[in-house]
């Protein structure tokens, strides 16, 4: 079945012209921690419906799967693990750690993708992407590079939610919010009037 889903496979599909289209489609990559749920559903059934429309008109049609790395995701998930035998990522060093997070990687970061290939995703999991792997590393580095020189990406002051035990900025998805009774402080500055006098 999975050679079906290949765009090498349209010459194979009568068309009305010699002249194929072509039609590619990279897939936003979910991150390899995560499990599926409805938006992954609704942009799977969405992308799955054109790529097989495109395939069944005999274009060379390429729906190109691939995860993100979920970096402090993962962090977390493999500092936990560390913790649990007594341990941390300081403990254990940068090189002991890189290997566990990629060991973790490879044991337990392909749930989504079989989520995917079980609602029946047609992509071309022959040409299935990482976004850790070196080439597509580079890319991201160059598209990042790109966008900074043309101003589109910046850096700036934001409100961001720090974690003092990763010692990194996490996402809202990461955040456990609590209501906390506090005080409300405000100051009165002295501003000079029209006449020069304090108000």
């Amino acid at each position: 079945m999975q050679v079906f889903f290949r765009p090498e496979v349209a010459e194979k599909v009568p068309s009305e012209s010699d002249e194929r289209e072509s039609y590619v489609m990279p897939m936003p990559p979910p991150n390899v921690t995560g499990r599926l749920h409805m938006g992954h559903a609704m942009f799977v059934s969405l992308e799955d419906v054109l790529t097989r429309f495109h395939r069944m008109r005999g274009d060379r049609t390429l729906w190109l799967p691939g995860t993100d790395h979920a970096g402090i995701a993962t962090q977390m998930l493999v500092e936990r693990q560390l913790a649990a035998e007594g341990t941390s990522r300081q403990e254990v060093g940068r090189e002991e750690f890189l290997r566990r997070v990629w060991e973790w990687k490879d044991e337990k970061g392909g749930a989504i993708v079989d989520q995917m290939r079980r609602l029946g995703a047609s992509a071309d999991w022959s040409r299935e992407q990482f976004t850790l792997n070196e080439h597509m590393s580079a890319a991201v580095v160059e598209a990042f590079c790109r966008l900074h020189e043309k101003g589109a990406i910046f850096r700036g002051q934001r409100m961001v939610n720090w974690s003092p035990v990763l010692q990194t900025a996490v996402s809202d998805l990461e955040v456990e919010y609590s209501d906390v009774q506090g005080q409300l402080y405000y100051f009165k500055y002295v501003v000079a009037g029209e006449d020069g006098e304090a108000e």
